[in-house]
């Protein structure tokens, strides 16, 4: 029998007698009176239902939700909870989440009434809702956002994940999306589960115990997937120039999901003694750990592994970390603290963003007014890595120099309206594939100089006469 439906042998001797009272007096979830920890066995088992049913027996008006994200995201209980909530008539219903994949059906303009989504970071798919006033956004560091729910600032009603299959000790796992999740979930009154072999069994903090699911739904479906593009000549320059330049053998690296960091994964084949520790990671890296580059053994916390807190890519990279001891899933609040950050050695964060202006200010988050994405984790390891108690960190920006229709990305001021996500103090290195900017201790004349420098040739005379109009004097090395 699966231990869905019932409680683990090896724990039913133990005296739950305590948690069996409250439980019977009092709501569902009041055995978090006891135990906060979601890898500790209860005394209970989830009541398994169908994706619909369990939206309609939990879901109500002016509740809060929370939804795993990336490659976790819980599609069948997200549409479940959207056909509730039309059918229920229910109003006022806040969505908490991260990046979410596939369609977000609750923004659609029919349900504004219904649900408001509220993002921690942004997807595509609640961009033009945010965009039009139907759904918010919280600008926060990676880092910080499990403060919103330890400190209660974010109180979850009903918390949706998707989990693999128990193991015979009735644990299963968050698998692919650990970051802020165990947070959420130590804080949510209801938790609802999807059973999915499909999603992989990761190590480290993902852990959950059954017994702490509420309802379960049993139902496997494909996790979303991202195909690799191949990088552009210009990403391909960037990814040269880092890996040739700023890359040293024995380094830590961070980078998300892109052409970008792909084209400097893909320039590092001849490197040695590499280490990954990232919010998240692409299926560069495993070619790289095939090769024998990427070996974690220059450093002195979790040495010999890779860490990472959420993943996003193709089915080769969930296969690869499915039940893989090489790959450590950990909570945000420790993959990205700076402090954490500044002890891996020769910390090399890369990051990218939309704009930088001639002083150093990037923006990462926003097109003028129209928020883009967040804050994520650029700025907790672009300090980090300049923290670094080696003092061999490297912090980086890339970006190509022009966008696809030739208008430069290092401009002489930012737009109208958009925010700086990294401040000009805190950037140190800005790549292009015209070159390497090296910006620390630079004077505001000096960075607008190693800046026109790597902007695009059709550009830098345009730039050189605003950086004369702003700084009064001329752009010198």
């Amino acid at each position: 029998m699966s231990v869905i439906g019932k409680i683990v042998p090896s724990i039913s001797s133990l005296n739950f007698g305590r948690i069996n009272a409250a439980l019977s007096n009092a709501k569902r979830r009041t055995y978090f009176t006891y135990t906060q920890e979601l890898s500790q066995p209860l005394n209970r088992s989830p009541e398994v239902l169908t994706a619909n049913q369990a939206l309609e027996k939990c879901l109500k008006s002016d509740s809060t939700v929370f939804i795993q994200g990336a490659a976790a995201t819980p599609v069948p209980l997200i549409n479940a909870m959207t056909e509730a909530g039309k059918a229920g008539n229910m109003k006022n219903i806040r969505v908490v989440h991260m990046h979410t994949e596939k369609d977000a059906p609750y923004v659609a303009p029919e349900c504004k009434d219904i649900f408001r989504s509220c993002s921690l970071f942004m997807a595509a798919n609640v961009r033009q809702a945010v965009a039009e006033g139907r759904s918010d956004a919280i600008p926060i560091f990676l880092q910080d956002i499990p403060k919103l729910f330890h400190r209660q600032i974010i109180e979850p009603d009903v918390a949706l994940i998707t989990v693999s299959p128990p193991d015979n000790h009735g644990y299963c796992s968050l698998g692919t999306s650990v970051d802020c999740v165990r947070s959420a979930l130590h804080n949510s009154k209801i938790i609802i589960a999807q059973i999915n072999s499909q999603m992989p069994r990761t190590f480290g903090d993902s852990i959950i115990h059954i017994s702490h699911v509420d309802y379960a739904v049993k139902l496997d479906t494909p996790l979303p997937e991202h195909a690799a593009k191949a990088p552009t000549p210009q990403e391909a320059k960037i990814g040269e120039l880092i890996g040739q330049n700023l890359v040293e053998d024995g380094a830590t690296l961070q980078m998300g999901i892109g052409s970008i960091p792909d084209a400097v994964l893909a320039a590092l084949k001849n490197h040695k003694d590499l280490g990954i520790h990232s919010e998240m990671f692409s299926i560069g890296v495993i070619d790289l750990v095939k090769r024998g580059c990427v070996t974690n053994n220059k450093k002195k916390h979790h040495k010999g592994r890779i860490v990472g807190s959420f993943l996003v890519g193709n089915r080769a990279l969930y296969d690869y970390v499915d039940n893989n001891p090489f790959i450590e899933m950990l909570e945000i609040d420790y993959v990205n603290n700076t402090h954490v950050v500044s002890l891996q050695p020769c910390m090399t964060a890369i990051n990218s963003c939309i704009e930088v202006d001639l002083t150093g200010q990037v923006c990462a988050d926003s097109i003028g007014t129209r928020m883009y994405s967040g804050f994520g984790g650029q700025v907790d390891f672009i300090r980090g890595a300049a923290e670094g108690v080696d003092g061999r960190g490297k912090p980086i920006i890339a970006l190509p120099s022009a966008t696809k229709k030739g208008a430069s990305k290092i401009v002489p001021t930012l737009k109208a309206g958009a925010g700086v996500v990294t401040t000009r103090a805190h950037v140190h290195y800005v790549v292009t594939e015209q070159g390497v900017a090296y910006l620390f201790g630079k004077t505001l004349r000096q960075r607008a100089y190693e800046l026109i420098k790597v902007a695009h040739p059709d550009h830098r005379e345009e730039l050189e006469k605003a950086a004369f109009e702003r700084l009064k004097c001329m752009p010198a090395p």
